[in-house]
């Protein structure tokens, strides 16, 4: 019985029960290895049968974002390269002696839609920011590497310049500006490119904007403008032919509508005295920003024009319509020796600010009160002694931030008939496209008909 019981002793016992659970261990490890299997392949077969569906959207999903951007790309690409194709065109059809007219475009179209205005305010925002003293002569140096300043005429040092605001419309060198001593000829208020110019001779006075488009130049200057201008009852009166033509039409229509300021005009036009000139003066962002008195006159009327800020450098002149009349502008008006003067000076995209010297206090690129309807001009009679504001020649009367475009509207001596001699008569000394500075004669004419 001893023997029995020493040889069930213990140790036999838990080595057996070791067995089992090792065995037991066993099984369960091979059920689990099974179940990874099974998922392992079931996993590759989902991934077989659904090779066709699901990873094509996993892929899909993957590149839509890059294809949709190398889309855009390409697209903005195209219209870059269409855009230098087309400059390239007029470029060369100008060495020709082609002008090219008038198109408008896409970009025109969508520049309508943006909010230039409160882009152009955000922009002056930044423009005034004082930057560092160490960074101001780098920052100023490559603007005017950019675009062909001559920092050398500034009148300060780069340095004194705390903003990129203040360099835009800083002063020059005394000297850098000689103005023509000739009181028989006028000078050019800006440095500039002469883009037109020439005398107001046709029905409506109107100045070709480009070739197949012209604007008003009533409507620059405002209603109440003194633009001397014969009635439309005046031109029938002188020509039977005209008033035969004309008898008719205002039985058919008493108003005419149009879309840009002021909203309705008389069905008849009135046509320009002899004698009314025009010149019309683009300033470039590297240009000098200083608007001066290009003669001795009185400065009778102010009147600020809240309008868009559309660019107006030459590719804008030829795809937006009325470019210079919706833009917002401040205008001069008065009197020199020889008649009726007017000084327009024109804003443009990120040029919201046009200040003028002899009005400090005059904002410009304020937020408009009315949305859908042009605001009526803000307008300011100068009033000393009855004889409004003297303004010298040569003298500082405004500036831009960076370029914008300056209209001059002005009476200048004429002949009074064909047969008189024409030596008296007011004669531009430029032309079109060539380049001018402050000072330098516009245009000049004689006291005496037969003076040599």
């Amino acid at each position: 019985m001893k023997f029995r019981n020493y040889c069930r002793f213990p140790g036999f016992n838990h080595g057996f029960s070791n067995f089992k659970i090792f065995q037991f261990n066993r099984r369960i490890n091979c059920s689990i290895l099974n179940q990874l299997r099974n998922c392992s392949s079931s996993a590759s077969a989902r991934a077989s049968l659904n090779n066709g569906s699901n990873s094509a959207s996993s892929d899909g999903n993957a590149y839509l974002l890059p294809g949709a951007t190398a889309a855009t790309l390409l697209m903005l690409a195209a219209l870059h390269a269409r855009r230098l194709y087309v400059d390239k065109q007029v470029e060369e059809a100008k060495a020709k002696g082609i002008e090219a007219g008038f198109h408008p475009d896409a970009k025109a179209s969508f520049l309508s839609i943006l909010p230039l205005r409160t882009i152009s305010r955000i922009w002056g925002s930044l423009m005034g920011v004082e930057l560092p003293v160490q960074m101001r002569p780098y920052v100023y140096k490559a603007w005017a590497r950019a675009f062909h300043s001559n920092l050398e005429e500034a009148a300060l040092p780069l340095e004194e310049y705390s903003s990129m605001r203040d360099f835009f419309a800083r002063g020059l060198k005394e000297g850098c500006r000689p103005i023509d001593s000739d009181p028989l000829c006028l000078i050019s208020p800006v440095d500039g490119v002469v883009m037109r110019y020439g005398e107001l001779k046709e029905s409506g006075a109107m100045i070709e904007q480009v070739k197949g488009f012209s604007y008003s130049v009533s409507t620059l200057l405002g209603l109440n403008s003194s633009l001397p201008m014969i009635s439309g009852r005046n031109v029938v009166e002188e020509s039977s032919e005209t008033g035969d033509m004309l008898s008719n039409q205002p039985k058919k229509s008493w108003w005419r509508v149009s879309f840009s300021s002021p909203k309705i005009r008389d069905p008849i036009p009135a046509s320009p005295m002899k004698g009314l000139f025009y010149c019309v003066l683009y300033l470039s962002p590297g240009d000098y920003h200083r608007v001066h008195s290009p003669v001795d006159w009185n400065i009778f009327v102010r009147r600020h024009f809240a309008g868009h800020l559309f660019p107006v450098n030459e590719r804008a002149t030829r795809t937006i319509r009325n470019l210079y009349v919706e833009n917002e502008r401040v205008v001069l008006e008065g009197q020199w020796q020889q008649g009726y003067l007017a000084l327009a000076a024109v804003g443009a995209t990120t040029i919201g600010s046009i200040e003028l010297f002899i009005e400090p206090e005059l904002r410009t690129n304020r937020p408009m009160k009315k949305l859908l309807q042009s605001e009526p001009p803000a307008e300011r009679v100068y009033e000393s002694g009855g004889a409004g504001l003297m303004a010298k020649k040569g003298e500082q009367v405004a500036v831009f931030n960076m370029g914008s475009t300056v209209v001059l509207v002005f009476q200048a001596p004429v002949a009074k008939s064909s047969k008189d001699s024409t030596s008296s008569d007011f004669r531009f000394c430029v032309k079109r496209g060539d380049r001018i500075r402050v000072g330098e004669a516009l245009g000049r004419w004689r006291d005496k008909p037969n003076d040599q």
